[in-house]
């Protein structure tokens, strides 16, 4: 059974999915032939990169509206390692929150399809000042209205 990190609020919309493919390069793995550990939040970032670009809410987009969002936490259970040349997927699961936040999930597979990895990470909404966003900028609400009224797959 899969750890779950984020509970799905009552009345919120389905969260949002996108999958990226991969593949361990040489340069990822340690002396033992597996993907090293502190390689998990890059693959976690290509997850949210896609993720944010499909969804109009990745980090240029941030940027153009003067919005930073900083990691605020970060977390990895590995379950099964990675190896040179392995073909694998990331799935980038984005949850709602009525929060200010963006609370992605992430689930690694291998190419048989087996959980290698999973994970979450937490961001904060913050303006250029580093002041943490009580109230949702006005893109970032229209981004949440299109969402919970279901316009977006």
């Amino acid at each position: 059974m899969r750890k779950q990190y984020f509970k799905q609020e009552e009345g919120a919309p389905e969260p949002l999915r996108c999958t990226v493919e991969r593949v361990a390069r040489f340069e990822e793995v340690d002396a033992l032939g597996i993907v090293w550990h502190g390689r998990y939040p890059s693959y976690f970032e290509d997850g949210r990169v896609l993720l944010g670009e499909k969804y109009g809410i990745g980090y240029l987009d941030l940027y153009r509206q003067e919005i930073i969002a900083p990691i605020k936490q970060m977390h990895v259970d590995y379950q099964r390692p990675l190896q040179f040349s392995d073909p694998f997927t990331i799935e980038a699961i984005l949850h709602w929150s009525d929060a200010v936040r963006l609370n992605h999930e992430f689930i690694l597979r291998n190419a048989a399809g087996e959980i290698t990895t999973t994970g979450y990470t937490v961001q904060l909404l913050m303006d250029p000042e580093h002041n943490v966003l009580m109230v949702p900028p006005p893109f970032y609400q229209e981004f949440r209205e299109r969402w919970q009224a279901g316009e977006l797959t």
